[in-house]
């Protein structure tokens, strides 16, 4: 059994405030000289990019839908070793998540018919067509609320045994705060709230009317936030934007966040409520033992690791850390590159994986660069394989807005003033370097672009609506899927064992 201390940052509903809560608690332990481990409930990509700026170490998600729920505790210790202190935030509100019904919504609560996007119900996914109940804390027990939250940030807490903090946006609220609290933390009995973060206080006076009230009805405080001007992170159209693209503004933005949660919570009480948090029995995560657990061996043969280039920078921000663990355990060597601002491949490049990102913010640097969009399809057309996730699939495009792109599909991207936006249970429908036909994932979709045509004429998925989406042609793979490959470890071996094939000029 291992001790890891840690909590989770939650809120009745998006836009409290958790995600300056969670990142200035990350950097305030920090500047305590503790090393700080974070964590993010849910797929999301950009808020997981600020707690790597408040931590110093590589940013984790934690989805039960994308991995599985029997893995986000092994996650967990895989992503928090080291760490003598971990912060989880959550996503949406609390309870927010995917019920039974194939209901639940990500983002902006906009998708009526499910997060699958046609309304089906989330089953067979676990791959022997039964729903996988959800235990108490991992270690047992059951509730009439049963699979009602399924990815949430409350099954995210139960899953890890961690005490939760509610952040509570007290702009318009007084007394009735308490009422509020008291309902969050008795709502589900499987999830504790053990205290609230008060956001926005107006005056002195109006938190101590909040915390009377709060301490009349049992609540803890941990802290009072006033309002403040100057902390911020501008969004735009996929939500915030990402570190990598505003990376001295976003370290400035963490520090200050740092310090307002040092002078504004109780640190040593937040620090005394993670360390209450039982000890975890099951062991960390490891990309090699994921690839062995899946009989897949990594089988590259004789010779040097090959090399799989990965994109970087400020347009390919969207990547899940994993991802490369499991390639070096398969036997690949990864060499991060930046699209924007490098000419070449990097040397030896036998494998090519397009995150996600937002090239469209960028595309005119990226069509600019013309010599790497060259390399692009040259490494194409020799047959190496090339995976790429919705900013790949535009990258790889004749043209994205009308700029000219790398040319590998026959396709051509623009920008929608449409959101879409949910989980997606897929069906390959193709063999390609990521999986064999037939073979069932999980992702999710998140863009704001759309391809014309929708896909290619060998389609890479099959969503649970029976639509096709996609393209593989022939070592190339791109669709707007994007997965966790710690939930489907045969991407990596599949992918490294073709780059090993390629024969490097």
């Amino acid at each position: 059994m291992v001790a890891v201390p840690r909590l989770v940052i939650a809120a009745p509903a998006s836009g409290c405030g958790k995600t300056t809560v969670a990142c200035g608690l990350m950097a305030a332990l920090r500047a305590r000289g503790l090393a700080v481990s974070g964590h993010k409930a849910g797929p999301d990509y950009i808020d997981p990019g600020y707690h790597a700026l408040a931590t110093g170490r590589p940013p984790r998600n934690l989805d039960p839908f994308l991995c599985g729920q029997d893995l986000i505790a092994p996650l967990f210790r895989h992503g928090a070793a080291g760490a003598q202190v971990a912060v989880i935030e959550g996503v949406m509100g609390l309870f927010d998540g995917v019920d039974e019904g194939g209901r639940g919504v990500w983002g902006d609560g906009s998708l009526p018919r499910g997060v699958w996007g046609d309304g089906s119900l989330p089953r067979g996914v676990w791959g022997d067509g039964s729903p996988q109940k959800e235990k108490r804390g991992g270690l047992g027990g059951s509730s009439p609320r049963e699979d009602t939250d399924f990815g949430s940030t409350a099954h995210v807490a139960r899953l890890l045994g961690a005490p939760v903090v509610l952040v509570v946006d007290a702009a318009r609220v007084g007394r009735s705060v308490a009422a509020l609290a008291v309902g969050f933390a008795g709502f589900d009995p499987r999830t504790p709230v053990a205290g609230v973060i008060l956001n926005r206080v107006a005056s002195a006076r109006h938190e101590r009317l909040l915390r009377e009230a709060l301490a009349a009805s049992g609540v803890t405080v941990y802290g009072a936030i006033g309002r403040t001007e100057g902390i911020s992170t501008p969004s735009r159209h996929l939500g915030l934007i990402p570190a990598a693209e505003r990376e001295a503004a976003a370290g400035q933005a963490i520090d200050r966040m740092g310090a307002l949660i040092a002078a504004s919570c109780d640190l040593d009480a937040l620090l005394a409520l993670a360390r209450s948090a039982p000890a975890l029995t099951v062991p960390p995560w490891d990309p090699a033992a994921a690839l062995l657990a899946a009989a897949l061996p990594a089988s590259r043969g004789p010779g040097p690791a090959p090399t799989v280039a990965l994109a970087a920078g400020a347009a390919f921000t969207f990547g899940y850390t994993e991802q490369a663990e499991l390639l070096e355990a398969a036997g690949a060597r990864v060499a991060l590159f930046d699209p924007l601002r490098d000419q070449d491949l990097p040397e030896g490049t036998a494998g090519l994986i397009l995150g996600g990102g937002f090239p469209e913010v960028h595309a005119a640097a990226l069509s600019a660069n013309e010599r790497l969009r060259e390399r692009v399809a040259a490494l194409a057309a020799r047959g190496a394989p090339v995976a790429a996730e919705c900013a790949g699939l535009l990258y790889l495009a004749r043209t994205l807005d009308g700029l000219p792109m790398c040319g590998v599909l026959d396709a051509h991207a623009t920008m929608t003033p449409k959101l879409t936006l949910g989980y997606r249970h897929a069906v390959a429908v193709t063999d390609s370097v990521l999986a064999r036909a037939g073979d069932v994932v999980r992702g999710h979709e998140f863009h704001r672009t759309a391809t014309v045509p929708g896909r290619g004429d060998e389609p890479a998925w099959r969503f649970g609506s029976g639509e096709p989406e996609g393209h593989v042609a022939g070592s190339v793979v791109a669709s707007y899927l994007h997965t966790h490959w710690a939930g489907h470890p045969a991407a990596a071996a599949r992918f490294t064992a073709a780059s090993a094939r390629v024969p490097v000029p």
